[in-house]
């Protein structure tokens, strides 16, 4: 049975899916403030954490920042009524899993905390290599040859699946749906801006573009 850390301070939706959660089978606890977020992520009792941005104390993106800082792996799925792009794209840059504005449907939030989950277990493979290049799922490492090179965590989610589907054509809607979890406007071009990011870092021939299908590593 997993457990659930909820962060939440307004407390009707707190009670809302610490309620529909438990109903699903989980094991839940909720706070109320960006301190106490801290301290029970910490302790390692909780599988997944259901992060609120504007919380108290300590807001929600300063949370992570911390928890990955101190290599805390656990999913998190933040939750907001922060709608722009750039307040998404910080989220996801912190080191969030997945990020889902309110108001939000409980099953949408059900089915994306079940996925989260099993994404996490699934993971038993710690490192992937691709030629020269090395990826390490624990430490977030990228090696290139002999260097190591550093990549932010969204660089790094998609080094990984382009490394894991190597020599299949990936397109944008796919990267958007694997590596940012978000239904992003079909027209964004946040997935081109991150290839060329990975090829500035990990050499411009190593993804190649497929015109009019999307992506491939060679």
């Amino acid at each position: 049975m997993s457990g659930i850390l909820i962060a939440e301070d307004e407390q009707r939706i707190a009670l809302f899916v610490d309620k529909g959660l438990r109903a699903a089978g989980f094991t839940t606890a909720v706070v109320a403030d960006g301190a106490s977020a801290l301290a029970a992520a910490r302790t390692g009792d909780y599988d997944l954490l259901l992060l609120d941005v504007g919380l108290p104390v300590v807001d929600g993106f300063e949370v992570l920042d911390t928890l990955r800082a101190e290599g805390i792996a656990m999913p998190v799925i933040m939750l907001t009524a922060r709608t722009t792009v750039e307040d998404t794209v910080a989220g996801l840059e912190g080191g969030a899993n997945d990020y889902i504005p309110k108001p939000f449907r409980f099953d949408e939030l059900l089915a994306r905390v079940r996925l989260r989950l099993r994404d996490a277990t699934s993971q038993v493979t710690t490192t992937l290599s691709r030629g020269d290049l090395t990826l390490d799922a624990i430490t977030r490492r990228a090696i290139v040859g002999d260097y190591e090179v550093d990549l932010s965590a969204r660089e790094f989610a998609l080094a990984e699946e382009f490394v894991t589907h190597a020599d299949e054509v990936l397109s944008r809607e796919q990267l958007l749906s694997s590596v940012w979890g978000l239904d992003f406007d079909p027209g964004s071009n946040v997935v081109d801006v991150y290839v060329r990011y990975l090829r500035a870092k990990l050499g411009a021939d190593r993804i190649e573009t497929v015109r009019g299908m999307g992506y491939r590593m060679r």
